[in-house]
């Protein structure tokens, strides 16, 4: 709960290593000090923040990736710090590599690359070992196959709209598409009402999706049973979606021919017929510069305005910022909220020039621009009246 000052410089904390290109956007306003122990935000990609105690000056952080997993939300949450991702940066990066492996995996390239480097110190047979090995690798094209895509958010319906120009069939299952994405999506990927749709017409199934609770663990013995034998499942979102004990016996019953996935560990490394990937997703060069930018602009907004693109744990909202003095008010979705909050307001005789009010589960963010000259003592009172407003988490000014 503070006045921000826009002409004190910001700390700004990095977890890991971030991109050059990232940390040039922000300005001789902004400090990136990592030995700050109460920054007034945090700039990460894979740390662990658990564990992690959070300063009483923070208010927010922002991972320069999609899966927020390593951050405690709830705890955020629950002391009004936003939380932001950057869906969408990396999702190029993925894309092509989930296309790749569909490839290679069906043309048994990468069990074809493991068996030729034990050619080594074969001299000069090695021409006649391959040609004489090379038949035990025959795979499939894909032309003409049935891809389905679980989840069409950013990289879901890069990889069905791909899919469809490399001659495939496309059947996708998404009951929480956006409009945005539903406007960029192929016309001629069939929408599957079920994911027993999907599992039952695909010869390859990528999955795109978080882990939640309702998606923990679908790919199980039960999702296998419906499945085309020798199906090939590529998972570049997350271990958990997948019950590694039911994986193992359909690779091994042939049931799944072909377990891609990035997310290797002891259990999926024993299993036969996998492809496991050291979590290069999203590792280009240029993801990672993508990813870094979005991430510190989005904070650097925020930090500036108070306005929200791309929260995990916020509504997004957002009211052009014109210079006036600005109220964002972190609160509980409970009836009357806007109403104690102007009420704040007008007893010091001031108008709203402007407001906005977004919600998003249990709470919800109210922007308010002020009209006119707001001098002495005027914002600390206001800031005591809405802190004294039950139901509300924290109070930015700007």
């Amino acid at each position: 709960m503070s006045i921000v000052t826009l002409d004190k410089v910001k700390q700004i904390k990095t977890l890991n290593n971030i991109a050059e290109s990232g940390l040039n956007v922000f300005n001789e306003n902004y400090s990136i000090n990592n030995d700050s122990e109460n920054p007034d935000a945090i700039l990460l990609r894979s740390f662990n923040m658990h564990d992690l105690e959070l300063g009483d000056n923070l208010k927010a952080i922002a991972r320069a990736g999609a899966g927020v997993n390593n951050i405690p939300i709830d705890r955020c949450t629950e002391r009004g710090i936003v939380v932001f991702n950057t869906p969408g940066a990396n999702a190029n990066a993925v894309k092509e590599l989930v296309l790749t492996s569909l490839m290679a995996s069906s043309r048994n390239v990468f069990d074809g690359i493991q068996w030729t480097k034990t050619l080594v110190d074969e001299g000069d047979q090695i021409p006649k070992l391959v040609e004489a090995g090379k038949k035990q690798f025959v795979g499939k094209e894909i032309k003409g196959k049935t891809l389905g895509v679980i989840g069409l958010g950013a990289i879901g319906a890069l990889v069905a709209n791909d899919a469809l120009d490399l001659d495939m069939d496309v059947i996708g299952y998404d009951p929480y598409i956006s409009v945005d994405l539903a406007w960029k999506l192929s016309r001629n990927v069939k929408r599957a009402m079920t994911l027993e749709q999907v599992f039952a017409n695909a010869d390859y199934i990528t999955v795109h999706v978080p882990v939640v609770e309702s998606t923990k663990g679908m790919f199980n013995a039960e999702a296998f049973k419906l499945m085309k034998p020798g199906v090939h499942i590529l998972n570049f979102s997350r271990g958990e979606l997948v019950n590694e004990a039911d994986m193992a016996d359909a690779l091994e019953s042939g049931i799944v021919g072909k377990y891609i996935t990035d997310f290797p560990n002891e259990n999926v490394l024993k299993m036969k017929n996998t492809v496991c990937i050291p979590h290069l997703g999203a590792s280009t060069e240029e993801s990672e510069e993508n990813c870094a930018i979005m991430a510190a602009r989005q904070m650097k907004e925020f930090l500036e305005t108070g306005n929200i693109k791309n929260s995990v744990n916020f509504p997004n909202a957002y009211l052009e910022y014109t210079g006036k003095r600005r109220l964002a008010v972190f609160h509980k979705n409970v009836p009357n909220m806007v109403g104690q909050i102007t009420a704040a307001v007008s007893n010091y005789d001031l108008n709203i020039a402007d407001m906005v009010n977004r919600s998003r589960g249990d709470y919800a963010y109210t922007m308010i621009d002020l009209d006119g000259e707001v001098n002495g003592d005027v914002l600390p009172g206001i800031e005591e009246k809405i802190n004294q407003i039950a139901n509300v988490v924290t109070i930015n000014i700007f």
